[in-house]
């Protein structure tokens, strides 16, 4: 779609008259009318306005010009999937799981890789296929190749090391070792869980990305631990193959 396009259709969607739409991005309703019928475009900072407002990409609004990529791992991306900066403004370099409210969250090329390898494998890609597709691809990226650069000096690294150390200190009977903390995306991994008094209720929020893994019961087959935290807390569950029937084990405060 053209650019008056989308801004038409995203402020039909999102319920707005142009004079409403014109108030919330300080612009006059005349301004709106000339986008939608293609007379204008919006200047940079009310494209970042509108992006702001609609939680969309600049990329979304301009028509996708671009064919969006994360500049870490190599994923498509996609609007429900763009990363954001921590006062809430949207980063189209990266996803969700590669860079969360401002911090990147892999370190190690060898790690991502392990993580994204298992997603990439299919009848027609083999393991040993998708680890030599990385290793080709992600030395090309942005990310890594401005490392140094971009990197925070293993401080973030350090932080996992640590959770995994509290994390295994729980001693939680049939958990194995956790070895490894991944980014993980809240609507992914938000399970409900039911309450002593019959409620239930979820933990996480669904646009923040923690840190965590799966592990499976070393006593019981089929079922299987899931381990999440973040920089206040530690959180660990039990459940059924897809998250079926969870279970709260613990949650604690750091």
């Amino acid at each position: 779609m053209e650019t008056k396009e989308v801004l038409h259709q995203l402020r039909i969607q999102n319920g707005m008259s142009q004079d409403e739409l014109a108030e919330k991005v300080f612009v006059t309703r005349q301004a709106v009318s000339r986008w939608e019928t293609g007379e204008t475009v919006p200047n940079t900072e009310t494209l970042k306005l509108l992006s702001g407002l609609y939680n969309v990409s600049i990329n979304t609004l301009l028509g996708s010009p671009r064919k969006l990529i994360c500049q870490c791992c190599g994923m498509p991306l996609d609007d429900s999937i763009l990363s954001h900066e921590k006062d809430g403004s949207i980063n189209e370099d990266y996803c969700q799981w590669c860079y969360a409210d401002g911090t990147y969250t892999y370190s190690d090329m060898d790690d991502l890789i392990r993580v994204c390898v298992p997603n990439m494998v299919n009848e027609n890609f083999t393991e040993d296929q998708a680890r030599s597709y990385l290793k080709k691809t992600l030395p090309e990226l942005d990310y890594w190749k401005r490392y140094e650069q971009l990197s925070d000096n293993g401080e973030f690294e350090q932080f996992k090391q640590q959770l995994i150390r509290e994390i295994n200190e729980l001693h939680i009977e049939g958990m194995p070792e956790v070895k490894h903390l991944n980014a993980l995306v809240g609507k992914y991994v938000n399970l409900e869980y039911r309450l002593p008094n019959g409620f239930q209720t979820k933990f996480l929020k669904d646009e923040t990305t923690y840190l965590g893994n799966q592990l499976e019961n070393e006593y019981v087959k089929g079922m299987y631990f899931g381990v999440l935290a973040n920089m206040d807390f530690i959180l660990i569950s039990s459940y059924e193959e897809n998250g079926e029937n969870p279970e709260l084990l613990l949650y604690r405060k750091r």
